[in-house]
């Protein structure tokens, strides 16, 4: 069992008053910043790693999303990953990449914000359309639904979530030069490199599945799992809980250990501090009315 701490709500500010984020999706830590995306919006929240101040928003997409449940889940853009690029050409600075999970049409879109070498938002947000590189993957996987992406070792990683009438989770990789020529316009979508399943157990006899990643120094990777009580890459269900597993840079999954609190963990960073990894997760409830939570945990680093 990994004991987690919950640091703040994810409050944010808004044109009007005071609002939070719900929906937490993906997470990535740039020094004293976290960048966050929530699936069901279409911005992405900016927080000072300390204090609770209120988050800022940045818009990545034009628009303004239905508030009826029903109508919002149909058309947002469903942001479940949000991947940190390290520097090339086109961002010397490197990048944060928002990515849509692709489970359906209007969903296989990114945006791509680059940075500054403080690593701030820098410049005009650039829209990707992703539906040359997610057209091969539908192709093999009969429900996409891509929830974690990162760059170790030279590869572009993507993390296909399963669900209970599929549990399959799948580490899907690219050569990372290559897609830095495809998001700078030149050339085809890449194809992928290789693809690796990954069995992740169960809690309460509901399946584990992948719910984001982050690059660990060496080449190996954390993941967070939730096991969500749904057979449907659309459909939301009840959460028995959550996990955070390491995988070794051979691919090894190396251990998974299951959170003390309750809940569903959607995204993940991590940093090495003193011999062990230094994680920082964020929540979905599934309630737009209940904030999400940001949450810390210390694994000891695994052999």
């Amino acid at each position: 069992m990994l004991e987690v701490r919950v640091i703040r709500t994810l409050s944010v500010e808004t044109d009007a008053a005071l609002g939070h984020l719900s929906a937490a999706s993906g997470l990535v830590q740039v020094g004293q910043r976290l960048f966050v995306v929530a699936d069901d919006e279409h911005t992405l929240a900016v927080f000072g790693l300390s204090g609770d101040r209120p988050g800022r928003l940045h818009r990545l997409f034009d628009g303004e999303l239905p508030d009826k449940p029903k109508a919002r889940k149909a058309a947002k853009p469903d942001l479940e990953a949000l991947a940190r690029l390290p520097p090339w050409a086109g961002c010397p600075q490197g990048a944060l990449l928002a990515l849509g999970s692709g489970s359906r049409p209007q969903r296989q879109r990114a945006a791509l914000l680059a940075c500054n070498a403080a690593g701030e938002l820098h410049g005009a947000v650039r829209e990707i359309d992703l539906s040359p590189l997610y057209e091969p993957l539908h192709a093999r996987h009969e429900q996409l639904n891509i929830e974690g992406a990162f760059v170790a070792a030279g590869r572009f990683c993507l993390l296909q979530r399963g669900n209970q009438a599929s549990p399959v989770n799948v580490l899907i990789s690219y050569d990372w030069l290559v897609i830095q020529a495809w998001l700078d316009g030149a050339g085809q979508a890449p194809e992928r490199v290789s693809s690796t399943p990954y069995e992740l157990g169960d809690i309460d006899g509901v399946p584990l599945c992948f719910t984001d990643g982050a690059a660990l120094p060496g080449g190996g990777w954390v993941f967070c799992a939730a096991a969500e009580a749904t057979d449907d890459s659309y459909l939301d269900g009840p959460c028995r809980g959550s996990a955070v597993g390491v995988v070794a840079a051979d691919g090894r999954l190396v251990g998974m250990w299951p959170l003390s609190l309750r809940c569903k963990a959607e995204g993940i960073a991590v940093t090495v501090e003193n011999g062990a990894l230094q994680l920082l997760l964020v929540t979905d409830p599934d309630d737009r009315a209940t904030p999400a939570l940001l949450l810390s945990a210390s694994l000891g680093l695994p052999a």
